[in-house]
């Protein structure tokens, strides 16, 4: 089989080295990949966003099966236009992509269909939203409707910070269109947990849960990122809180995109709140999250494609998705500096038995040599029996890999062990 994987990320490099474990598999193109991917597929210059590029060039290979993992091509409708050409793919449709690529929209549905979510409100006009604030709850949670990189939800804890928040993204325009509409909503507390899902729009499968770690410095101190690591499974996410999920979340979830002729096939992303009141959805994303996948998929014992394949054909319900009871962590390499300003450019030295262990997502390949290309560098990933012993030899494996600028949270899973 020849398999296409859209993106270039760790995300896809972990999703990619899953897939390679498949015997039908023969030829896996990354489009772009990176220069890390460039060990396990055939990477080919073509952007996660290139729409019609991408498709003449799955025509030009008759491509067997398409994985499209990032959120913008998925919200574009890269699904769609994949199909169009005749090439079954994993992953939603465009008008199902909406539940990550409208926050509004995902907040209506919860409303409209009972699902536990935070209080909220929308505007469009910036006034509007500034008279709301005189009066609103604090802290208060100001988000951009539409994609932003994961870096499109502020937190303000006066309404000074809340007022500026409506300023930057409604005004200036600090994430583009996708700031034209904002959610306010309710401040949420307790732990957060992430799951991801399997789904064919009828059955719904949750992978391991994970804990991400958002903030840039130990303690979760700084800015927010797009991830500086991740454990599996979280300690919070007990059986009676994923039961209580299953039934008043994922499934309802699901059933309610049906309803609204948006069937979600793929992988759906649920961040959620334990709240005193039970659990509740921070967010969706229609698409496996960045860097909890680096963790999750280690632990996957059933074959990805296959699974995979199921959600497309509608036959999950019927496909065994088996997880190991084992514990992972992963660490994130990050160029000094991010998320703000960071030098590139740095050669990356990464010990032979270490590779299997590495996920790369910002490094591309120069003069032969791998160098740093990005904020997040790479992922290290340990898969042990205890958390504590995950923990321990994701960090020994971090410290043996060497570039110019490296920088790493020295606290990631700290959390979860005095859970």
């Amino acid at each position: 089989m020849k398999i296409l994987v859209v993106g270039g990320g760790g995300r896809e490099h972990a999703i990619i080295r899953s897939l390679k474990k498949n015997p039908s598999v023969e030829t896996i193109y990354a489009l772009p990949g990176n220069g890390g991917i460039a060990r396990d597929a055939v990477c080919v210059p073509i952007g996660a966003t290139d729409l019609p590029g991408i498709c003449a060039f799955a025509r030009e290979k008759q491509v067997d099966y398409a994985v499209v993992a990032p959120d913008d091509p998925l919200v574009a409708g890269c699904v769609d236009a994949l199909e169009a050409e005749g090439i079954p793919c994993f992953g939603p449709r465009a008008n199902a992509a909406v539940i990550e690529g409208s926050k509004v929209f995902a907040k209506n549905l919860m409303k409209k269909y009972g699902i536990p979510t935070a209080a909220y409100e929308v505007f469009d006009d910036p006034a509007a939203a500034l008279q709301y604030l005189e009066t609103a709850p604090l802290p208060a949670v100001v988000k951009a409707d539409g994609l932003a990189l994961g870096k499109g939800v502020l937190i303000c804890p006066t309404r000074e910070e809340a007022r500026a928040a409506v300023r930057s993204i409604m005004e200036d325009r600090q994430f583009g269109d996708s700031g034209s509409r904002i959610v306010i909503e309710e401040f949420l507390e307790g732990p957060e947990v992430s799951v991801l899902s399997f789904t064919d729009g009828e059955t719904v499968v949750p992978m391991i849960s994970s804990m991400d770690h958002k903030r840039a410095g130990d303690g979760d101190t700084g800015l927010n990122t797009g991830g500086m690591g991740t454990v599996a499974p979280n300690p919070y996410y007990t059986p009676e809180v994923a039961d209580r999920c299953m039934r008043e979340i994922f499934l309802p979830t699901i059933r309610a995109m049906k309803q609204e002729g948006r069937t979600f096939r793929g992988c759906l992303y649920f961040g959620l709140m334990i709240t005193r009141d039970g659990p509740k959805v921070i967010e969706y994303n229609c698409r496996f999250g960045d860097p909890e996948t680096q963790v999750v998929l280690p632990l996957l014992e059933s074959d990805l494609l296959t699974v995979m394949q199921a959600t497309t054909r509608g036959t999950l319900g019927r496909t065994e998705v088996r997880f190991s009871d084992r514990h992972a962590c992963c660490v994130i390499l990050a160029s000094k500096g991010y998320p703000v300003h960071y030098e590139k450019g740095y050669e990356i030295t990464i010990p032979e038995e270490v590779r299997p262990h590495v996920f790369v997502a910002g490094a591309a390949e120069k003069d032969g040599k791998l160098v740093t290309s990005g904020g997040r560098v790479l992922g290290v990933t340990a898969v042990a029996d205890s958390l504590a012993e995950a923990v321990d030899q994701a960090y020994a494996l971090a410290e043996k890999v060497e570039f110019g600028n490296r920088y790493m949270r020295r606290d990631i899973g700290q959390r979860a062990l005095k859970a």
